[in-house]
């Protein structure tokens, strides 16, 4: 295993249960940030949730705008497993970065395939080689995570995604990046569709929802279409709300539960 540069939280004087990595990343030739919540599990081999931001988001918006940890904590009560919550930066370029490999950018998809998810086992003791790893996301990084997730099935156990871009198109709702700035050496690159029919025969159980009244749910509702033409197996959920943190806030669960239910299965 490469072994990464970085700096990391000293617990003592860090959040309670949280740490924080600022990583150099070959892949961007330069730092970013990621964010960890139990970091300090005495557990083995626990199992990670990898959540990506959405557009002007950063490693720290999924819990001081979405309160995931406290969510976490309230399930755990109620008898979730125990999961490391691993929640990296885009790469902080312009309104975001899309997760992609940028022809002319830096290759954000493996700042996370590659670079987080190896820092994560390069600091985190509770988890291994055989811990399990799950990814989510909310808008934009909901495109992040269908798109990685089935680019590399081999890598995810699960997929879940809230208020998901369903195609590289649906940036220009929020962000004014010329979209031909997204240019990938592949002309498939940022296709979901292609990527999911690719590795049809392999790929982790999925699963999505969006709000009725969101801005995206008609390009979820297009996107849906596309997997039941091609046989994709998955679970949509329309649900009710817009695109906005109190809608994320209350619809992890979903994700949590999910992902509950595939470590109870295995």
């Amino acid at each position: 295993m490469t072994i990464l540069r970085l700096e990391v939280s000293n617990p003592d004087y860090s959040r309670e249960n949280t740490q924080t990595l600022t990583v150099y990343s070959s892949h961007l030739k330069r730092r970013a940030d990621v964010t960890i919540y139990n970091a300090q599990s005495m557990e083995k081999n626990v199992p990670v949730v990898v959540l990506l931001h959405g557009v002007y988001g950063n490693n720290w918006v999924w819990m001081d705008l979405g309160g995931v940890h406290k969510v976490y904590e309230q399930l755990k009560q109620e008898g979730l497993s125990e999961f490391v919550l691993v929640m990296p930066s885009d790469g902080g370029l312009w309104d975001g970065s899309a997760y992609l490999p940028l022809k002319d950018h830096g290759n954000y998809e493996q700042w996370i395939v590659d670079d987080v998810i190896t820092a994560v086992k390069q600091t985190v003791n509770a988890v291994s080689e055989s811990s399990n790893v799950y990814i989510t996301g909310l808008s934009m990084g909901g495109y992040g995570a269908l798109r990685l997730g089935a680019k590399y099935p081999e890598l995810f156990s699960g997929i879940s995604a809230h208020s998901a871009i369903t195609k590289l198109d649906d940036l220009k709702h929020f962000t004014e990046t010329p979209l031909n700035q997204y240019q990938c050496d592949n002309s498939n690159e940022s296709d979901i569709i292609y990527w999911l029919n690719n590795n049809k025969n392999n790929l982790p159980p999925l699963r999505l929802d969006c709000g009725a009244e969101d801005t995206l749910f008609e390009s979820n509702l297009n996107f849906v279409e596309q997997l039941k033409s091609n046989n994709i197996e998955h679970h949509f959920e329309s649900l009710s709300g817009c695109h906005e943190w109190p809608y994320w806030h209350k619809n992890v669960v979903k994700t949590f539960h999910f992902f509950d239910s595939l470590e109870n299965k295995k």
